[in-house]
């Protein structure tokens, strides 16, 4: 057993601090909750660079912000550590392993993907992927969904998705004034769910414990936020002038920043939430690539370290591919350049949220005319996920479109995904090498 009177680890220097950073962003599998429990066994159980209190109340700010909380809760504790350079860091390090990972498999699956062994991979590997869209959609309903006033709202946020065709941002900002007038006048059914258990393990002391008072560049002041939120629009301003110069403001690279901005803004939930967002653009707008691109992307983002919303990247090599923005000699160099730009603009609001706004949400945090639009976002969001995964199973079980045959093999992979997900808890790599095995048996069949 530990003793919970174990002194306080050494001064972490930011040479260490980068190791871990670095180590984290090839090791962070599982989604989002992988991510942060691996944080948790390394922060607060083995290292005890942060206290089991400090690690939740600042994982509590980052799920009340838009953008991947996990990356965010990285960039949150490195900021705490080392100030702003250890937030950029830890940030970065968090994302660019599988940045330059789904670059390699994004190049693999347009050169090599219509091998029959490959497209027998991802034959299995689609159903998989609708299979864990619904079960999204059932882990976030279960949290969001605690009255039948915020199961109306998901109702009727998928009604008007698949019915009425209503854009995404549509959905969240109605749903976001939904909340805020709820907070007045029925404030029971917005007031979020009972807090967390809080109960310390016996860890010993951490870096940074309990009592630790919060350092001078965690306070907040009006200086700072307005310094680092002019940065943040500078940066933004600067790579967007450089874009527009560079290919015109019409450009796929411009047009690319500006749209994955707004995606960037409006990922309450997590990445399932804000992936209809992206198809109405990527897919039906723009045709950067195909729908069943779309899903195959998202496969390749569950099988990555990082970030799930880092199928962004998939989606812009492919646009860039696809366009020939540098020609049809510099195909790989357009679909890289085309990552890189939208992974900067997808996270560089990442780092403003946090970095100018982490005081700031601790100030709010609590208070119903805060939380409440929130709520009730992530509670339409739960109808914006089934949309996407009847999206999803539309694609794949009637590949030819309703008129066409229905695929027998791809709706057997899905149910047998969908058991393993809800009855035997498998994970997301398991679940899809199993359904890549799937398809290579159906293949060989054939």
């Amino acid at each position: 057993m530990i003793s919970p009177d174990r002194p306080a680890p050494a001064a972490v220097t930011f040479a260490e601090a980068f190791r871990f950073w670095l180590k984290l962003g090839f090791i962070s599998f599982g989604g989002p909750a992988g991510q942060i429990a691996i944080m948790h066994a390394e922060l607060v159980e083995r290292r005890r660079w942060i206290s089991e209190r400090r690690f939740l109340h600042a994982l509590n700010y980052c799920m009340v912000l838009p953008g991947p909380e996990a990356q965010q809760l990285a960039t949150y504790i490195g900021w705490l550590m080392h100030r702003t350079w250890g937030g950029i860091v830890a940030g970065a390090l968090f994302v660019l392993p599988s940045l330059v990972i789904l670059i390699g498999l994004s190049w693999v699956y347009l050169r090599f993907g219509h091998q029959p062994l490959v497209a027998a991979v991802f034959y299995g590997i689609k159903p998989a992927v609708t299979a864990l869209v619904l079960h999204a959609a059932h882990r976030i309903g279960s949290r969001a969904l605690r009255n039948r006033w915020m199961g109306l709202i998901a109702v009727l946020s998928f009604v008007a998705l698949a019915v009425f065709d209503v854009p995404f941002p549509v959905i969240v900002l109605a749903a976001g004034l939904v909340g805020f007038i709820g907070s007045r006048d029925a404030p029971a059914v917005f007031a979020p769910a009972g807090a967390a258990s809080t109960a310390v393990a016996g860890h010993g002391a951490a870096l940074i414990d309990d009592d630790t008072p919060t350092p001078p560049h965690a306070r907040f002041s009006r200086s700072r936020l307005a310094i680092v939120v002019g940065t943040g629009l500078v940066l933004w301003a600067l790579a967007m002038a450089g874009l527009v110069w560079a290919q015109g403001a019409d450009g796929p690279f411009a047009r690319m920043g500006l749209f994955f901005t707004k995606a960037a803004l409006l990922t309450f939930g997590g990445a399932y939430a804000v992936l209809p967002y992206v198809y109405q653009g990527a897919v039906e707008r723009y045709q950067w690539l195909t729908a069943g691109q779309m899903i195959d992307g998202l496969a390749l983002g569950e099988t990555t370290p990082g970030p799930l919303i880092m199928v962004v990247a998939f989606v812009a090599f492919v646009g860039g591919w696809t366009l020939q923005v540098f020609g049809p000699d510099a195909l790989l160099l357009a679909g890289t350049a085309a990552a890189v730009v939208v992974t900067f603009f997808t996270f560089l609001p990442s780092f403003v949220f946090i970095l100018a706004g982490g005081p700031l949400v601790e100030a709010t945090h609590g208070r119903i005319g805060f939380t409440a639009p929130l709520s009730a976002i992530t509670a339409a969001v739960v109808g914006v996920i089934v949309n996407l995964a009847l999206f999803f199973a539309y694609h794949v079980l009637w590949p030819e479109g309703f008129d066409g045959r229905f695929d027998v093999p791809s709706a057997l992979i899905a149910v047998g995904a969908l058991v393993a997900l809800f009855r035997f808890k498998v994970g997301v790599m398991p679940l899809l090498f199993g359904c890549a095995l799937a398809g290579l048996v159906v293949h060989a069949l054939r």
